[in-house]
């Protein structure tokens, strides 16, 4: 198969995915989908380097979390200006305001701590997977996921105590 059906069935298969790994990163909707397309930009431009395309979802994950971190790492300005209002309408499934109450105030992490709760807890990732993506070391990743948890329990509060999760 060539790299232009590869690519194809790539994003066919992991778009939705990524997008909701960029959301739950930037808890914006507009922000995630421009960061999920900077990432299939980058896997398609490196696609035809590759010798292994095995793996290219998590592959595909570690360049969107690296330019969440690079982005935030840029000078502060912005052209535009984002507001904490979203301009479409919310369900009102179970346990929908607990989900956006717990990622609003995942919004308050420091993006670092965000990107290794993102991928130890959604993804499911173990402190070995998320140091790789990451690229540093495993004592990194169980550092930032304490601050990152406790940071995210002060910005909670006492009432979600019920939805603890444990290093």
């Amino acid at each position: 198969m060539n790299w232009e059906a590869e690519f194809t069935d790539c994003f066919d298969r992991y778009a939705d995915s990524m997008r909701f790994t960029a959301f739950l990163l930037c808890g914006n909707w507009h922000e995630a989908e421009d960061l999920m397309q900077s990432g299939f930009l980058k896997l398609y431009l490196a696609g035809p380097k590759l010798s292994d395309r095995s793996g290219l979802e998590p592959y595909l994950r570690q360049i969107v979390v690296r330019t969440f971190l690079a982005e935030r790492r840029k000078v502060r300005w912005r052209r535009e200006k984002l507001t904490d209002a979203p301009p479409e309408g919310l369900s009102s499934v179970a346990g929908t305001e607990d989900r956006l109450v717990v990622w609003q105030a995942l919004t308050a992490v420091p993006a670092r701590q965000r990107a290794v709760l993102v991928l130890r807890f959604w993804h499911d990732l173990s402190v070995e997977d998320t140091a790789a993506a990451l690229n540093c070391s495993t004592g990194t990743v169980k550092s930032q996921s304490s601050k990152g948890l406790e940071t995210l329990r002060r910005k909670l509060g006492p009432e979600f105590d019920h939805l603890r999760l444990e290093v």
